[in-house]
């Protein structure tokens, strides 16, 4: 259950019983990081039916989180959670994001990402592909919103890194993610991801995708390696 203090936090609104449960429920989760930062909340349609409320009550509940700055809801996307909650872990990943340049994030994740492919393909089951190839299908909405973009991307690593089923290798991944945001990707996505370079990028994500749902671990891994090799070059050319 959330402390006073807690309630307080996300509470200060006149809403109802059944809303400020939701509104508890969901905090919590969101604190405990069953719905960590930056991901994307479950459907109005789902947290009615898994709470047991109706779709009116949750909208209540999410209009009040988000005033209270711990989601953020985007049209026609769903809400994200923007809540981050300081850990030792964050603590660590912002030590580290401090010493940490783009190259050797670059070199870390050639090192872990071919083999996290490698991995997915093997373990990943065939609802998680189908979900993969949701994520897939929104970063081919993405026009030129840099950060949605950049979201998406993100979304769609940490799918293939849970599908892996190691959890010492999906952590690490996340670590990568986290020092990265906290250090330099901000500035260089903007500079980046321009919207030319998001078609290319999505084209080359729907190739990705493509050799993952075929199980096709030779070509998954080599397209890998050769997209991080431009991401290198692409890097080394802009600094």
């Amino acid at each position: 259950m959330t402390s006073r203090r807690d309630a307080e936090q996300v509470s200060g609104h006149s809403v109802g019983g059944t809303v400020q449960v939701v509104i508890d429920t969901l905090f919590q989760k969101i604190k405990a990081q069953d719905y960590p930062v930056d991901s994307r909340l479950p459907s109005e349609r789902s947290l009615a039916a898994e709470l047991g409320v109706s779709r009116n009550t949750v909208r209540e509940a999410l209009e009040v989180l988000e005033s209270k700055k711990i989601i953020r809801r985007r049209a026609g996307s769903g809400s994200f959670v923007i809540f981050r909650a300081k850990t030792t872990d964050e603590g660590a990943a912002g030590s580290v994001a401090e010493r940490t340049s783009p190259l050797d994030h670059l070199i870390v994740r050639s090192i872990i990402e071919p083999e996290m492919v490698r991995l997915a393909i093997i373990n990943m089951s065939p609802r998680e592909i189908e979900e993969l190839d949701i994520i897939v299908s929104r970063i081919e909405q993405v026009r030129n919103d840099a950060d949605e973009f950049a979201q998406q991307e993100e979304d769609f690593y940490r799918k293939i890194a849970s599908g892996t089923r190691n959890p010492l290798l999906e952590s690490c991944y996340n670590l990568t993610i986290q020092v990265c945001r906290q250090s330099f990707r901000s500035a260089l996505m903007r500079r980046h991801l321009t919207p030319d370079r998001i078609q290319d990028y999505q084209k080359r994500y729907n190739t990705l995708f493509n050799a993952i749902a075929s199980r096709d671990v030779e070509a998954a891994v080599e397209f890998t390696k050769l997209h991080l090799i431009e991401e290198q070059r692409l890097l080394l050319h802009e600094t």
